[in-house]
């Protein structure tokens, strides 16, 4: 989305500036259709309505703007990333998914529903189903999303190069999507980015990023280096947030991306989440992946159920509100279940 700046009357700035001094929540804005009329029309560059905004902050205002600019509203819905390749807000993850045919069928069954992206990694041991489920899929490659990741062994120039082409090979695919390093392997990682790059300028990938790195992790990187990453996936959920981390990815245009953003299944019997997913008649695992979408977070939620994998993509039919919102962010702990990014040694 381009945002054009053009004069405005100052009534629509008085009536605007209103709309938010009169603290209508996120719902009761976009049923606004003056501020609607202002904003999806263009009329105000993100920075100018920013800083017209008085008494919030700058997650706030992000829901209220940019979360509304960027809101999926379909399974096929696409962010774009910082070199303007669309990925897709939603996906399957296939972490623990076994070779062979339970992988097969649940990736079949997902892009049946209409799944347009599909998450795995060389250390899931599964490429090759994936790779077989889409090519038995008959859907057209171009209209599938495909990340895959080096693993930790793998890492540095030559054997990421090496290690690429035996996850293409067992993929069976052209080309990928988006190709990560999986952990930011202490004196490894600047490397393992410099074959990255490589392979995109080489057309073998689309896009490329990173997977748990934390900002110092990200800042080492990007010094030096000739491209910035278009995704970091982390571990993130209500209990860990990681809202300086996202903040940082914001500013830099790179896309934060979820894995485990259910927290393998602890947030299940949240007391609040299922509260709100009574409201919105939604169980908690939906009323977590929505959140993460309002977040601008793309979320790969992972199963092999195909009763699972329905149900985690039938969140585009309602909205949660900015209190919503802001009580899940209130669960926050810091806690992971997986590894400490500063602190892992495998």
């Amino acid at each position: 989305m381009i945002f054009r700046a053009v004069p405005v009357p100052n009534c629509l700035f008085s009536r605007v500036r209103h709309s938010f001094s009169a603290g209508r929540n996120t719902g009761d804005f976009y049923r606004n259709r003056l501020c609607l009329n202002v904003i999806h029309g263009g009329i105000l560059d993100r920075a100018c309505f920013y800083a017209m905004i008085k008494g919030r902050n700058v997650q706030q205002n992000h829901h209220l703007l940019g979360g509304f600019m960027n809101m999926p509203k379909h399974l096929s819905d696409s962010t774009i990333l910082n070199n303007d390749v669309r990925m897709p807000w939603f996906g399957l993850g296939v972490w623990k998914a076994t070779e062979g045919g339970e992988v097969e069928r649940a990736v079949r069954t997902a892009i049946e529903l209409g799944y347009k992206s599909i998450d795995t990694a060389a250390v899931y041991g599964n490429e090759a189903g994936v790779g077989q489920a889409i090519k038995d899929s008959g859907v057209a490659r171009e209209e599938l999303f495909v990340t895959t990741k080096v693993w930790n062994s793998n890492q540095g120039y030559d054997t990421t190069l090496q290690a690429f082409e035996e996850s293409r090979n067992k993929l069976g695919l052209d080309y990928i999507d988006l190709y990560l390093i999986h952990w930011p392997v202490k004196d490894k990682y600047k490397e393992t980015w410099k074959a990255l790059e490589k392979l995109y300028r080489d057309g073998s990938v689309r896009a490329i990023g990173v997977s748990n790195f934390q900002v110092h992790h990200l800042e080492d990187l990007m010094q030096g280096s000739e491209i910035v990453p278009a995704v970091n996936q982390v571990e993130y959920h209500p209990r860990l947030s990681q809202r300086p981390l996202h903040d940082f990815c914001r500013k830099n245009r790179i896309q934060l991306e979820a894995w485990s953003p259910l927290m393998q299944g602890q947030l299940l019997n949240n007391p609040l989440l299922i509260e709100i997913g009574e409201k919105h008649g939604k169980n908690p695992a939906q009323i977590i992946l929505r959140w993460d979408l309002q977040n601008e977070v793309v979320t790969i939620p992972k199963s092999v159920t195909p009763e699972r994998i329905a149900q985690n993509a039938d969140v585009f039919d309602f909205e949660l509100s900015s209190e919503d919102m802001e009580r899940i962010h209130a669960l926050n702990l810091d806690q992971r279940v997986g590894a400490d990014p500063d602190n892992f040694n495998f």
